[in-house]
């Protein structure tokens, strides 16, 4: 059996059908903006591999912190013990966060990133006096990962977890904010969205937290929204004693234009959530920031301790390898990166916006999309990657790119190209 047809009988891929398994690559190695496959094909990842290989594959600062590392500790637990990376990365971390976050806790994923943020709310608002807060807010179009209280805030519809409603814990969704970015803002609460939040609020004492991505709309629809929904979203928090959680999984470390998409706001959140692009690709690993009145809250009540605590939390290896990719990002100019990145797909994908199946081309910061009317073909899109040298992976309606910060104007236009292409082909 040769490896592929291994893999096809044996090894389940993301979103797969194992009775129709659909084309894979088998790739060899990558470097850069680019991934080699085994027989010899170089293709643009144009995906940064699910929006976190910031700086390229096998950058040879993150590499070189890692094997440093490797050397000295891999791994210790973090429970009774510390360590140099763990501390030196919180420092780094909190030097970049929103001024509030002045807690640091590490997490294995995403996924879980967003867990121990939902847990935190509920044990805060159980230190409160508020028991009855365990349910969660969101808006509709959202998405937060695949483990199973996250899932909970995905849109039940759009958001790929619908066959496990009935085993779900029930939430509370309000639509998503209707004024996009770039839009004229009206204070109108009943045509900015605000009027719907604000009853659901107000008139509900059992939500703990409202939770949503800043700015940016990822796996639900790369959607960008107006800032002032968010603004005015933390006093109607405030005022109904809810939580304001972030995502920022997607949205941080650069990827908007700016280095989190809560600074597109005036305004700061209670819990915060990073991950994909925090150790640029090279390992799984994240955290969840949080404010002095949470984690003061949680510790001035019994139990006191936070109940979470990951076998692999504060990975070394994760933490050398994050602070690293801090490191670069603080050296690299990222501004001005993703906003070359901004213009010129905005200029080439224009064209686009004249094909009769499609629906509106958006570029904000390191992202570029041409959203269709109708769904695309992730396999057939994987079918002509090697004719256009760029790998690409459409979802549902929506051609898009999150390409390395690192990418040079010709690979940007070819990734132009191929999008285009596929907005006319597909």
């Amino acid at each position: 059996m040769t490896p592929l047809a291994f893999d096809q009988q044996h090894l389940w891929h993301p979103y797969t059908n194992v009775t129709k398994p659909g084309p894979t690559f088998r790739v060899a190695e990558a470097e850069g903006a680019y991934i080699t496959l085994d027989d010899g094909t170089k293709l643009i990842d144009a995906m940064s591999s699910w929006w976190c290989m910031l700086h390229g594959h096998r950058h040879p600062h993150i590499t070189g912190a890692m094997h440093k590392q490797l050397d000295t500790l891999p791994h210790v637990m973090f429970g009774g013990l510390t360590h140099d990376p763990a501390i030196e990365l919180g420092q780094t971390l909190l030097e970049m966060a929103p001024s509030e976050m002045q807690r640091v806790f590490y997490c294995d994923s995403g996924s879980v990133a967003v867990e121990v943020a939902m847990k935190m709310a509920v044990q805060y608002q159980h230190a409160m006096g508020q028991p009855q807060r365990s349910s969660f807010a969101t808006i509709r179009s959202g998405y937060h990962g695949d483990t199973w209280k996250a899932m909970s805030v995905c849109d039940p519809v759009t958001g790929m977890h619908h066959l496990f409603e009935g085993a779900l814990s029930v939430q509370h969704f309000v639509d998503k904010p209707p004024i996009q970015l770039g839009e004229a803002w009206t204070p109108d609460e009943a045509q900015n969205g605000l009027a719907e939040l604000r009853a659901l609020l107000t008139s509900n004492t059992t939500i703990a937290a409202f939770i949503l991505e800043p700015i940016v709309q990822g796996t639900g629809g790369m959607y960008f929204y107006h800032p002032e929904y968010l603004n005015a979203a933390r006093q109607i928090c405030d005022d109904a004693g809810v939580l304001l959680i972030f995502d920022e999984i997607a949205t941080g470390l650069g990827r908007t234009g700016k280095l989190f998409g809560t600074d597109f706001t005036n305004i700061q959140p209670d819990i915060m959530c990073l991950g994909k692009a925090l150790t640029g690709g090279h390992i799984s690993f994240a955290c969840t920031l949080t404010n002095d009145r949470v984690a003061e809250g949680i510790g001035g009540a019994s139990p006191g301790y936070f109940m979470h605590g990951p076998t692999f939390m504060a990975n070394p290896l994760a933490c050398a390898a994050a602070k690293a990719s801090l490191e670069l990002l603080a050296q690299n100019n990222w501004q001005a990166q993703t906003k070359a990145i901004e213009t010129q797909m905005a200029d080439e994908l224009a064209p686009a916006n004249d094909l009769p199946n499609v629906v509106q081309t958006r570029t904000l910061g390191g992202i570029a999309v041409i959203e269709m009317d109708h769904v695309v073909s992730a396999d057939t899109a994987h079918g002509l990657a090697k004719e256009t040298g760029v790998y690409l992976r459409p979802f549902g309606t929506k051609i898009y790119t999150m390409p390395p910060f690192i990418c040079t104007p010709d690979e940007l236009s070819q990734i132009s190209a191929a999008m285009l292409r596929l907005a006319k082909e597909l």
